[in-house]
């Protein structure tokens, strides 16, 4: 039902935009008046474009100042403009692209910001104090859950430093092609996410002992650091490091219970380094943060990641790493990224990128417009190019220094374009890779996302999700399209925030009703 208790709204982008969305609640009626005359020729949904103009067939629809499409019949101004009535545009090529041709002025260092962390051996920095067991084959996924139920019931409360013990369970190590080119995508993300900082570097592994992917190619020599009363070493150098495997088809292991004990019994030395741990206080420049959108709406672009892209800059000032990612959701605007990259070595990785995920999804005869979902219509996104203008907000407006390959380990501050699917749990799998410690999660048709890894804070794109949903969402940027907030306001609040549920002062919703997806590893290899 539409809004009677507030005038007809709309929000409009860009000056030259001859589109804008409707902003009241439960969208307008036709007839509905707006300031300065134009009125609805029919009814428009809340998020839905209203055409400003005529536009006569074949003419650029803009919003953001892009054509998001190309009108298939001739508009009305009044009309509520739509999927079924755009021609979505070509993907931009990726040649002649402009490579870094944006220096935005320096701003000043974010100094002063602290927050609460675990300090790691390999100089990382844990936002929480977590027991992972990884996992180097499906086979022993229920084995492990049965074992971490125990852990949790039996020997967590005796550990009160340790946050909580997850199993990292996936769907990969056997009936792959192991040695494709591409399989290194998931061996190497798998990997990674071992290495997170919430894990403090207490790596322990279950193995079924025939699968492909045996412990020893997983986490090879060398992999894990520890310290000594020197300085860092690994395990190629130090016994005291060895990799700490329990192998289910081992001859010593009689029956399941024998199992479940070999797992209780690692995880008891493991359980107790960690809960020697303690927190300390440390730089605002430590924090690793992932940013991304699911069930997005035409107010993501609006609301909610304008608002991650000022805490975004706020990050980088501070001297944080943040990653962006979602390669379909930032395609379309590949020349807005080329041009901040902060080098042309920068540029030619994210079009390598680009192009290399164009060519994936071609070998299964799909393209980007493949990406843009029934929810996301819903909510008023005609297509990929209207989607992508509201992600790429996410990032800021500070120049990209760095590009991850998926499942590569980030190695360097500031702003990092961490290539990824835009598929959200595959996305989250792959940014636990690179090493975040928090994770930013925006979205307008509302989604329980969580990760067991580490703190999901979810911000709501509109007020109205934020008040249905007051237990899931943390932030409502939906205040930015009310009035009662800017942009600036609900970024330095996330920024805040992400101090506070770094340091464990706060917990997101999503750790309080321990919501959380599976780990969902990218394999473009064959299974066989």
């Amino acid at each position: 039902m539409a809004s009677t208790n507030v005038a007809p709204l709309f929000i409009r982008m860009h000056d030259a935009d001859n589109v804008a969305i409707v902003a009241n609640d439960g969208g307008l009626a036709a007839g509905a008046v707006f300031a300065g005359g134009l009125t609805l020729v029919e009814r428009v949904p809340q998020g839905h474009k209203v055409a400003l103009v005529d536009l006569p067939k074949g003419a650029a629809v803009l919003r953001y100042n892009v054509p998001i499409g190309y009108a298939l019949k001739d508009i009305a101004a009044g009309s509520w403009v739509h999927e079924r009535l755009l021609e979505m545009p070509d993907a931009r090529t990726l040649d002649a692209l402009p490579i870094a041709t944006v220096r935005p002025p320096p701003q000043p260092a974010l100094e002063g910001y602290t927050f609460e962390g675990y300090r790691n051996p390999d100089g990382s920095v844990g936002s929480r104090n977590i027991l992972a067991i990884t996992t180097t084959v499906q086979c022993v996924a229920g084995v492990v859950e049965f074992a971490v139920k125990r852990i949790k019931a039996e020997l967590l409360p005796r550990f009160p430093n340790v946050d909580d013990v997850v199993g990292l369970e996936h769907t990969y190590g056997c009936g792959v092609a192991i040695d494709a080119p591409d399989a290194i995508i998931p061996i190497r993300t798998l990997r990674n996410i071992s290495l997170n900082p919430n894990f403090g570097g207490e790596v322990m592994v279950v193995s079924l002992g025939c699968e492909k992917l045996q412990p020893e190619r997983l986490l090879p020599p060398g992999t894990i650091q520890i310290v000594d009363e020197r300085n860092v070493a690994d395990v190629g150098t130090s016994a005291e490091a060895a990799l700490d495997v329990v192998c289910l088809q081992s001859e010593n292991h009689i029956g399941f219970m024998s199992m479940i004990d070999s797992v209780m019994d690692m995880a008891l030395q493991h359980l107790e380094r960690l809960n020697a741990r303690r927190r300390e206080t440390v730089p605002a420049s430590e924090l690793v943060v992932g940013v991304q959108c699911g069930g997005s709406d035409a107010f993501s672009g609006v609301t909610a990641n304008p608002a991650v892209g000022f805490a975004t800059d706020l990050l980088v000032r501070a001297g944080a790493t943040v990653m962006f990612s979602e390669t379909t959701e930032v395609r379309d605007g590949i020349d807005q990224l080329t041009s901040r990259a902060s080098s042309p070595e920068v540029a030619a990785a994210m079009i390598r990128e680009m192009a290399w995920y164009d060519a994936y999804l071609q070998k299964g005869r799909v393209d980007r417009s493949a990406n843009t979902t029934p929810g996301n219509k819903k909510g008023g996104l005609s297509n990929i190019v209207e989607k992508a203008m509201g992600s790429i907000v996410k990032s800021g407006s500070s120049p990209i220094s760095g590009v991850l390959s998926p499942g590569e380990k980030v190695k360097q501050k500031g702003l990092i374009y961490a290539a990824t699917p835009a598929s959200d749990f595959i996305c989250g799998t792959l940014q636990l890779a690179a090493g975040i410690n928090i994770h930013v999660f925006t979205t307008g048709r509302g989604t329980p996302y969580g990760l067991a890894e580490v703190p999901v804070i979810k911000v709501a794109t509109r007020t109205d999700l934020a008040r249905r949903w007051h237990d899931l969402m943390d932030i409502n940027a939906g205040r930015i399209a009310d009035g009662d907030a800017t942009i600036e306001d609900v970024g330095w609040e996330l920024f805040q925030f992400m101090l506070d549920v770094a340091s464990g002062r706060k917990k997101t919703w999503a750790e309080h009703w321990k919501l959380h997806n599976a780990l969902v590893l990218f394999n473009p290899a064959p299974i066989t």
